[in-house]
This record gives structure tokens, C-alpha cells and sequence, in this order.
């Protein structure tokens, strides 16, 4: 083979693995949960969904998405430990536990989504008039370890009762959301500490009331692996500016944004949530971006006296902004 002959065979192999290497495409694998205050994911995935996704157009055309839902945050941490999700929209109690069970080294979130949304509430027979009321009685939470069970077992604990992981003086019993309306019509639980839309379909369908909103609580990060976020940062910046434009366009159009919502949620949970009983959810929820260092040391207090957070809480790696 002459030298120019050679030169042209190269040239032709290099040729073919630029192609195929422009070709290949970034498979990135995104979690949320099929609830009003992860809205952004809901919706991000309904326009994946339909074909106009909003992180594929801001990301590239090489960029393929791929959708998981989780009922609550430890879920999705095990799968981003496993290795198998990139990034998710998840609860603080979650995430911080992640964090700080592997000494600061995995989970980073790069972006607030949402603050509040989330409530105590009880049948509207009076028999919960005062937070004496609840010795001996069954509070219902969405998973061991969620931000609403953190939250749940650190405001008993705040008033004066000791709680136990399966007892004590106030039972805490892990719930799946779709599943708290009938424990709570048929007595199986005396009250349900959940996050929207689940604490406005306790309010309308089961005619109970709500106890206590929680209104100063992170509700909603996006996070992502240390892994990811150390070998795609440019990918990540773009990311969460995306995730910023979509908070915008969220509190921008609400109405929209919640028909989009609606039919995502139905798709996934295969329960129709009302567009008045959405709008009454959307009320109790702020979608910001913003990162409150208070109300993160907030979140640490209450896993600690929860029981789920122990030993160092070092949270200094944990937000990192790509």
C-alpha cells in the first residue's frame, strides 16, 4: 500500500469514529415524584412526553432523556447510589441523609425547585383540636425517611412525644400517597403529614382539615451524583440554568403549567386531580431556585431529632453550583 493510499485509509477511519462519536447520544436519566411540588420535573416529562421537551432543546440534540418517578426520596437515592439515575428532584430529609451516610462524598444539589406545600391534616371530626390530642394516635407519612416523615417525627418530638421507627407514643406509619384517602376515611389512620396534591385531595375527598402547614420547609431540590456532576459540568450548568427557566415559565403560566401538570400526574398516577383542587394546591407552593442555607441547617435540626440524621452533619459539600 502506497504512503497516499495509507494516508487516505486513516484519514477515512478517523472520519468514521468523528461521526460516530458526534452521533453518539448522552442517555441522562432524570427522577421526580408524581407530585405538584416536583412540577418541574412533572412537567419537563410531560414535554419529553409529547416530543417538545424543554431540557433536550436547551441541551442538544445529542442529549436523550430518560424519565424515572418515585413515590417518595429514599427511593431515588438508592437508585442514584446503584448507579443507575443521574439527577432527580427530590425532598431535603432524602437527600441530606444520602449525603452525609457517605461522609459528604454523593449527592450535590445544584438547584432549589420549591418551598412549602406540604401539611399536617386530620379529620374534621375535632377530635385533633391540640397536639395533646395526638397521643396514641396513627399519623400516616408518604416513606420512612422522606421529608415529610422527618418533618412529621421531629414536630411530634417538638412537642413533648417520644417516637420510635414502629411505636411510641404517636405512631408514624409509612404510606404510599395514592393509598392515605382510604386509611383515612376508613379509620386506619387518625391523621396524614403528605405534600400537595395529596394534602388537597385529603381536604376535598375525605372532608378533612388541615392541621398545620408547613410553610417555611424546603420541599423540592434538584440534585444531582457527585459522579455526574464531576464528569458532565458543563452539562450540568446547563441543567439547572434550564431548571431556571422552567421555574420562570412555571410562575409565569400558571395555567398552562398546571394543564400540563394535570395530565402528566394522571398519566403516571392514574388518578384525575381536579384543576380547581390543583389550583387550590398551587396557593400553598413557591417554585424558586433559591438555596436557603437557614432553612437547610433547619432540615439537618429536624433529621437529627427525628433519629434519621446522626453522627457528623457536615453540609459544606453539599450545594455546588456547576
Amino acid at each position: 500500500m502506497t504512503t497516499k493510499r495509507i494516508a487516505a485509509f486513516l484519514g477515512t477511519l478517523f472520519l468514521c469514529a468523528h461521526t460516530a462519536s458526534a452521533e453518539q447520544k448522552i442517555t441522562l436519566r432524570f427522577g421526580h415524584f408524581p407530585n405538584i411540588t416536583h412540577a418541574q420535573g412533572v412537567i419537563a416529562h410531560a414535554l419529553s412526553r409529547q416530543g417538545k421537551g424543554w431540557f433536550e432543546q436547551r441541551l442538544g440534540s445529542n442529549l436523550n432523556i430518560e424519565w424515572f418517578t418515585y413515590n417518595a426520596g429514599p427511593s431515588a437515592t438508592e437508585a442514584i447510589f446503584a448507579g443507575s439515575l443521574d439527577l432527580t428532584y427530590i425532598g431535603p430529609g432524602p437527600a441530606l441523609n444520602a449525603h452525609l451516610k457517605s461522609n459528604g462524598e454523593e449527592i450535590r444539589v445544584i438547584s432549589g425547585a420549591a418551598k412549602g406545600g406540604a401539611a399536617l391534616v386530620v379529620k374534621s371530626d375535632g377530635a385533633l383540636k391540640t397536639p395533646a390530642d395526638f397521643r396514641g394516635r396513627k399519623i400516616a407519612t408518604p416513606q420512612p425517611g422522606n421529608t415529610q416523615d422527618i418533618s412529621c417525627r421531629a414536630w411530634l418530638k417538638a412537642q413533648g412525644y417520644k417516637v420510635t421507627q414502629t411505636g411510641g407514643d404517636v405512631t408514624v406509619l409509612p404510606t404510599a400517597n395514592a393509598d392515605q384517602l382510604a386509611l383515612l376515611q376508613n379509620g386506619g389512620v387518625d391523621a396524614v403529614w403528605t405534600v400537595e396534591p395529596w394534602v388537597t385531595r385529603l381536604e376535598r375527598d375525605a372532608n378533612a382539615k388541615v392541621f398545620f402547614e408547613d410553610k417555611e420547609v424546603i420541599t423540592t431540590w434538584l440534585v444531582s451524583s457527585a459522579k455526574f456532576l464531576t464528569g458532565h459540568r458543563d452539562l450540568a450548568r446547563k441543567i439547572a440554568a434550564a431548571n431556571a427557566e422552567l421555574t420562570q415559565w412555571i410562575q409565569a403560566n400558571p395555567d398552562e403549567a398546571q394543564k400540563l401538570l394535570i395530565d402528566e400526574l394522571k398519566a403516571e398516577t392514574k388518578a384525575a386531580f381536579p384543576p380547581e383542587a390543583v389550583a387550590q394546591a398551587w396557593k400553598r407552593i413557591l417554585f424558586t431556585t433559591e438555596i436557603s442555607r437557614e432553612l437547610v441547617a433547619k432540615s439537618v435540626q429536624d433529621g437529627k431529632d427525628s433519629g434519621f440524621l446522626k453522627g457528623a452533619t457536615d453540609t459544606s459539600k453539599l450545594i455546588e453550583s456547576p
